[in-house]
């Protein structure tokens, strides 16, 4: 299959090769491996929610993983956390949203596209307007690959949060919509909110240090089951069912 060059003018090519694509599993197993060997998080669960988590992965119903969004540093760290959790079951098919603009240089794009990257046009890049034909084909895709049977991982947030790392930001109406979209085929998934904390920062600091990305916490939330009927309800219990994981990230690091 053609490899289109990632560009919001030939997004329909995008999206269409996005819909099938497939990494090589074992090479994503290898760098999940290393990176949990380099950053070596810490794991904590709300009560029952490891063995829960556990058996929706081996079931064969789709997941949706909220995860807040803190730094650059992030999908390492979280690849490093899915290594060593029961996530670890499912590396290789789960797709991962990510910004347009890490797939602009090759190597990168390699790197994203082992982890299973789908591209995102935000509207803070190219404007509102210009990204809702893109957005809409977007979230098609998501669904249908929930419906296919992979996983989908999201920063709902949709940017890094450099105003309060305790506290979650405004969650859109994007993730209500993939998951609203996935039932209509038939396969209405599971929310697991994650919670990540690098530790007590100042509530303006930009950036974690070294020392703090290598000693995360990360803290799984219960599985959410029947999800609300509409998009912009789903999107509030994020917001609220990750604020919960992130106070637990918070106090259990």
């Amino acid at each position: 299959m053609h490899t289109p060059e990632v560009l919001l003018d030939d997004s329909d090519a995008v999206y269409d090769y996005y819909l099938r694509h497939r990494q090589n599993r074992w090479k994503a197993l290898a760098s999940y491996a290393v990176l949990a060997r380099r950053f070596r998080p810490r794991i904590s669960y709300a009560e029952g929610a490891k063995a829960q988590v556990a058996a929706l992965v081996r079931g064969k119903r789709p997941i949706i993983y909220a995860i807040n969004h803190l730094s650059t540093s992030d999908p390492y760290t979280v690849a490093a956390a899915a290594w060593r959790s029961p996530l670890r079951a499912k590396i290789g098919r789960v797709r991962v949203l990510a910004k347009d603009e890490l797939f602009a240089d090759p190597e990168q794009r390699r790197k994203v596209d082992m982890m299973g990257g789908i591209p995102v046009f935000r509207g803070k890049d190219h404007g509102i307007r210009a990204v809702n034909a893109a957005g809409q084909r977007m979230m098609d895709v998501c669904a249908q690959r929930l419906a296919d049977g992979d996983h989908l991982a999201v920063f709902p947030e949709g940017t890094c949060n450099l105003v309060d790392h305790k506290t979650v930001q405004p969650v859109g109406s994007g993730i209500g919509h993939i998951a609203f979209r996935a039932a209509k085929l038939g396969a209405p998934p599971a929310l697991v909110a994650i919670g990540l904390s690098y530790g007590p920062r100042p509530a303006d600091a930009i950036e974690p240090g070294a020392d703090e990305v290598v000693s995360s916490s990360f803290y799984f939330r219960t599985p959410v089951l029947e999800l609300p009927a509409r998009p912009g309800d789903i999107a509030r219990l994020v917001k609220d069912e990750l604020q919960a994981a992130v106070d637990g990230a918070v106090a259990n690091y």
